[in-house]
């Protein structure tokens, strides 16, 4: 079983693979012989917004990235707020804008991270000024949006499709790179 614990976070035992009766049955989970601490390692949520500023879908590059992938804005949500709260927060800290509107678009599962992600459409105003956790912007006409195949890129896929346009996607050109 793949897991970030090894240890167990209470008393320091190497944590287990041991199966236990749950409801519908039996499961296997990290745990620890010793205290019976239990590693649930269910899913991170993570909210994403499809901003749209002016008409145009901003698309932004996460400063850590080394390649030259643009996505959405995303973010963890904090103890004690609502999804909604949590991307309105992420929105105004990473891009300085205001959201006016917001309506629910996708809930995918991104099993490579193990998290669920709620995505959003959120229409915004004000000036784009980047927090240092991204590097640069675009603003794109939502016809000239490419997507991608896996998480927030499935869900922008889904909102264009709700607007009557089709997506186009990464690879669906020649000699595009996956990202």
């Amino acid at each position: 079983m793949a897991g970030e614990f090894r240890f167990c976070p209470q008393c320091a035992t190497p944590l287990q693979a041991i199966a236990m009766a749950e409801d519908g049955g039996d499961k296997l989970r990290l745990r620890c012989p010793a205290c019976g601490f239990t590693h649930w390692n269910n899913p991170t949520p993570v909210l994403a917004a499809i901003v749209e500023l002016n008409g145009q879908v901003l698309l932004a590059r996460n400063a850590a990235w080394t390649g030259k992938f643009f996505g959405l804005i995303t973010g963890f949500m904090e103890a004690g707020e609502s999804p909604e709260e949590g991307i309105r927060r992420e929105i105004a800290e990473e891009t300085a804008l205001h959201t006016e509107s917001l309506s629910l678009v996708a809930v995918h599962d991104f099993q490579r991270m193990n998290q669920v992600i709620v995505t959003y459409h959120a229409r915004c105003s004000g000036e784009v000024r980047l927090s240092p956790e991204l590097s640069e912007y675009r603003l794109l006409d939502p016809a000239v949006v490419r997507c991608w195949r896996a998480g927030t890129g499935l869900a922008l896929a889904q909102w264009l499709l709700s607007r009557g346009i089709t997506p186009t996607f990464l690879d669906d050109t020649p000699n595009a790179r996956a990202a």
